[in-house]
Order: C-alpha cells, then structure tokens, then sequence
C-alpha cells in the first residue's frame, strides 16, 4: 500500500468517532471497500480510544470486514469442481473463531491421521479399517459429541473440537469423513434426516454384496453412535419407522456443499439459544452462497 493511500485510510478511520451519524456511514462505505489488510489499522485505533461508541463502531466495523473476506473465500471454494471439505470447515470456523490457528488444525489432523494409519495393513477388510479408526477416535482420543442443549458456538468449531475432543454432531460428522478420506477410505455423508450419517462407498465391493441393487454403499456409518455400523437392510427398517416413511435409494452420497449447509443450519440453532441472533442474517447469506453454487452443479 503506497504513502498516500495509507494517509487516506489512516484519515478516514479518524473520522470513526464523528458523533455525526452520516458522517461514520459514509466513512464505514469507504472502509468497507477495503481487504482485511486495514484490520491492524482499526484494531490500533480501537485499542487507543477512550470513547465506548467509537470501539463499538469500529468492533462491528472489523466484523463486517472480516465477513466479507468470509464469503469471499467460501464462493471461491463452492466454486471449485471438487472442493476440499477441511478447506470449507475451516472457512466457517474463522467465520466463527477469527484468530484460529490454520497451521495447528492442519497439523493435528496430520497426527490423528497418521495415528490412525499405524494400525492399518493391507489384508484389513473395510469394515475393519473402520474399527480401526473408530477405535482410535471414540477410545483413544475419546471425541464425544455433545448434546443439542449443549451446542454453543465453540462446538461447532473444527479447532476447538480438535483441542478439546467435543463438539456437536455435524461438526464431529465432518472430522470424522475428513481423516476417512485421509486415509483414502471411500467414507460419504449421506444427507439423513436429524443427524449426518456416513457411507463407506465402494461400488466393486458394493455390487457382490448387494447382487440384486444398484448402489455403490457397502455399510452405512453412524458418527453420533460411536461409528456403530449398520448394513442396508438393517437401515431400511429404521426408514420404514419412520414418519414419513423414507426410500432407502433417495439416501445418496451428498457433496462437500451440502453437509456445510448443514453445518450451517446447526450455527444457525445455537445461536438462537444463545443469544447471538445477529448472526442470522449472516449465516444466511453463507447458505445462499453455497445454495446458488449446488444449483450450478446440479445442472450440469
């Protein structure tokens, strides 16, 4: 950023504590404009004000900012053909946790991998790898799930519940089918009504075990019962249960987007319980973002 722009900026930013309401409007447009690079800028002046309207401007000024550059990135990512699904959970955590530590979350996902992958060998069946790594994370490093009352904002971070072993139900869905696919295990969410449920997706395998259907889903998954296994016909009487009753072959493998949509949708609930109603309309504006790309897809 050249000397002039930066006095410009510096300028504008002095003019956050003008009492004159259209005064900061039309200070907070120009600011607007501006890429996270001003966010030192703001924080210094927030830091060295004594006025409580000019930190509260400039406090819901960064969250616009840091939004922006939010939604900038997630319709980047619903963009690409093939998306990276921790790419996508760790946009919406910094949505939520700006400061979060990308390095760390890659890192210690790396070591949970790699835990994992030590315990693995070549004659191990698929539902044996998946014992493998439901061993390592419900025994070993004791990830638990935590109720729907219980949800806040932090359980639906993919930091937070690397750091402490919890987090909601989505949230502990994705982690679980991000270190599958690590693994190169065909592991797929199935967009299932109440929580995530997982598929272990192998169509070779698939069509000798199920002659008589045309599925590539060998066993289904289920994150929030510990990773307990269940076959299809076992699955299809749970759907028959059901009110209304649901058709086994509308449960396909859904996409990346998708189960971010229902991790939105689960943002969106515990911030209603806690109070943190303002972030309504943002997360909607996330959902849209990544509705209008599933539509592109879809008519491909």
């Amino acid at each position: 950023m050249n000397t002039v722009r930066k006095s410009k900026l510096l300028a504008l930013i002095s003019l956050l504590d003008d009492p004159d309401q259209m005064i900061f409007d039309a200070v907070e447009k120009e600011l607007l404009k501006e890429s996270a690079r001003i966010i030192p800028d703001l924080e210094y002046v927030w830091e060295s004000t004594v006025h409580d309207v000019c930190q509260e401007r400039i406090g819901r000024l960064i969250r616009k900012i840091r939004f922006k550059e939010e939604i900038r990135h997630l319709r980047g990512w619903s963009a690409k053909s093939d998306p990276d699904l921790l790419e996508g959970f760790i946009i919406i955590s910094r949505y939520l946790f700006p400061e979060i530590s990308v390095e760390k979350v890659y890192r210690r996902i790396e070591e949970l991998r790699k835990r994992v992958w030590v315990e693995l060998n070549n004659s191990l069946t698929s539902l044996e790898k998946i014992t493998v790594l439901n061993h390592i994370f419900f025994n070993e490093y004791r990830f638990r799930i935590v109720s729907d009352n219980q949800e806040n904002m932090k359980s639906h971070s993919v930091a937070h519940l690397l750091e402490s072993a919890t987090g909601s139900m989505v949230a502990f869905s994705l982690l679980y089918q991000i270190v599958a696919r690590k693994l190169e295990f065909p592991v797929r969410y199935i967009d299932f009504p109440r929580h995530p449920l997982l598929a272990y997706a192998d169509r070779k395998i698939a069509a000798r075990v199920h002659p008589d259907v045309e599925t590539d889903i060998l066993f289904y998954i289920n994150p929030s019962g510990k990773g307990s296994i269940s076959g299809r016909r076992e699955l299809e009487f749970v759907l028959r249960k059901m009110n209304p009753v649901i058709e086994i072959n509308r449960l396909e493998p859904g996409s990346s987007s998708t189960f971010l949509l229902r991790l939105l949708e689960s943002i969106d609930q515990s911030a209603a319980l806690t109070g943190e109603t303002y972030r309504s309309q943002e997360i909607q504006q996330m959902k849209k973002v990544l509705g209008a790309h599933l539509k592109v897809k879809n008519l491909k």
